[in-house]
């Protein structure tokens, strides 16, 4: 069953002007910890306000640098999440495999192209892997996984993906909602993701 109306988990995203972002929500792990998975330079990892003012306040003015890509992060019911403003680390599979390991981890980055980029990785290997450029063809190691969720959202191999699907995917697989970090009072660890090595 999808869900409908206003409260949809995850909104903000279908609705607000984010031209680019990578979400890496895990479950059941805590957020420094999370941002230590991902490889956040332990320098700039602090408690900050969530506005973007906080955030330059304390990682400098440049908060969407593609290489080094200022990361907040929350937690919403048993999944914790990873925000990177500019970036897309949370895609690599290093990183993918780091923030899954023990655990569960599902990761949806999205830009301008329009695309989204989804992938579901289990104990530090990814289950499913697929993008919506083009007709879905989903990868990994088990790519029929959430073949029963994906189907009555258009999410079907060689298809055309409809738009938002990917965003239902997460909430109806997962449950997985984000609590819009820019409207709370409260802190949220964040940091300065490292340059990802070169393979």
């Amino acid at each position: 069953m999808t869900t409908t109306g206003a409260s949809r988990g995850l909104d903000l995203f279908r609705h607000g002007d984010i031209p680019i972002y990578t979400l890496t929500f895990v479950r059941d792990v805590p957020p420094a910890e999370l941002l230590t998975r991902m490889g956040v330079d332990p320098e700039t990892l602090a408690l900050r306000g969530g506005g973007a003012a906080d955030l330059a306040d304390g990682l400098g003015d440049d908060l969407y640098d593609g290489d080094e890509p200022v990361v907040t992060t929350g937690v919403d019911g048993s999944w914790t999440w990873a925000w990177e403003l500019g970036g897309l680390h949370g895609l690599d599979e290093r990183v993918v495999g780091a923030v899954s390991a023990g655990t569960e981890a599902v990761v949806l980055h999205y830009n301008e192209k329009p695309m989204h980029w989804f992938k579901y990785a289990v104990g530090g290997d990814v289950v499913v892997d697929f993008h919506t450029l083009h007709a879905i063809d989903p990868i990994g190691h088990d790519p029929a996984r959430l073949d029963d969720t994906m189907r009555p959202l258009g999410l079907v191999r060689g298809e055309v993906a409809p738009p938002h699907s990917a965003l239902a995917l997460l909430e109806n697989a997962f449950g997985i909602g984000l609590t819009d970090p820019t409207s709370a009072d409260d802190q949220r660890w964040s940091g300065r993701l490292r340059a990802l090595p070169e393979e």
